[in-house]
């Protein structure tokens, strides 16, 4: 349930705007080698010394290419994952401090890609390193997509077994749990999960949305639960979600869920009071500081926030794009900033 909220405008920078120093060029070209900038940070204490290393391609799929990094001195903040799709258009991924890895999805088979990582501290990107890749061409070894939601799901999955994979030691085994609905509104699902034995690195949730697009999320290999935004009401949708263990997709578990109908829309500032939920047992009151601008490029718009009282489990962003389609971006509950590409 949505217990608090607060909001913030704000405007991009303009296109032809001088960039922002800190701001590295779009992965449009080779870009220079970057020094590392941790000799003039903006705060009066010099933060330690911060360096990124081995971004190497971990998977490859037509669709996917999962990478992987080190960070042997030091830490950062954030990450961000820019580069440009099959079409040209620049794509920028946020990317939590604590990540080493990330899948990134909708890419087109048969396709050279260059990925360029920037370790960001104190806002400011304060070191990069960039790698290539090559989608694999489209074929049948890839996992397939759910386009036959109404066809019972063989519960086994159709990946390599967890116990042979091609690595000289074996890995212990790793078992996906049950796959279940935890909230469903006009436009959402919520998922949890688990991991009975074993743990993976990552996973990766699929589904069709509602114009038979199909969409993929990438997960961190802690995560037990997501909210799947963006969706239309009244819709059946049929989720996937992949166990992955050294680039390998090794357990799936499946489940449906529908939409609910649209609701009446809550007019500005008539949201339902904090302090009436409606279990039986009242929550401890969860209160949301203020929504601050923190950063803002011609492409996005980073934002901060506080909790000055209790807790959430998690937090929504929502927004309108420039074409004035509604836009939502799910958040774990622990996160006080967030990077809008």
């Amino acid at each position: 349930k949505k217990i608090d909220h607060v909001s913030t405008d704000v405007v991009t920078a303009h296109e032809e705007a001088p960039a922002v120093p800190e701001e590295f060029p779009l992965p449009s070209e080779e870009p220079q080698h970057e020094k590392p900038q941790t000799e003039a940070p903006a705060s009066k204490t010099t933060p330690a010394r911060a360096v990124l290393k081995d971004l190497r391609v971990s998977s490859v799929t037509p669709s996917s290419v999962g990478l992987q990094w080190s960070v042997p001195e030091g830490s950062f903040d954030s990450f961000t994952l820019q580069f440009r799709d099959a079409q040209g258009q620049p794509q920028a991924l946020p990317i939590d401090g604590g990540s080493r890895s990330v899948t990134v999805p909708g890419l087109s088979p048969s396709q050279r890609y260059r990925f360029h990582l920037y370790g960001l501290r104190a806002r400011k990107r304060v070191y990069h390193t960039s790698t290539e890749a090559v989608t694999a061409a489209a074929n049948l070894d890839e996992p397939p997509m759910p386009s036959e939601e109404h066809q019972p799901e063989d519960p086994q999955p159709k990946d390599p077994p967890a116990e042979s994979p091609s690595t000289d030691t074996p890995l212990e085994r790793a078992v996906l749990g049950e796959l279940r609905v935890s909230s469903v509104t006009p436009e959402s699902v919520g998922l949890q999960w688990s991991v009975p034995e074993g743990s993976f690195d990552s996973f990766t949730l699929q589904f069709w949305d509602a114009q038979g697009q199909p969409q993929a999320l990438p997960m961190d290999g802690g995560s037990r639960s997501v909210t799947v935004p963006g969706l239309s009401p009244s819709q059946r949708y049929r989720f996937h979600l992949y166990g992955l263990r050294g680039g390998k997709r090794i357990d799936r578990a499946s489940t449906d869920a529908v939409t609910e109908e649209p609701q009446p829309e809550v007019p500005r500032g008539k949201d339902p009071p904090t302090a009436t939920p409606t279990s039986e047992a009242p929550l401890a009151r969860a209160v949301l500081g203020e929504l601050k601008v923190s950063s803002v490029t011609p492409s996005s718009v980073g934002l901060q926030w506080s909790i000055p009282e209790g807790s959430f489990d998690s937090f929504t962003l929502q927004f309108r794009d420039a074409q004035g389609q509604p836009q939502a971006l799910p958040m774990d509950g622990g996160s006080r900033s967030v990077t809008v590409p």
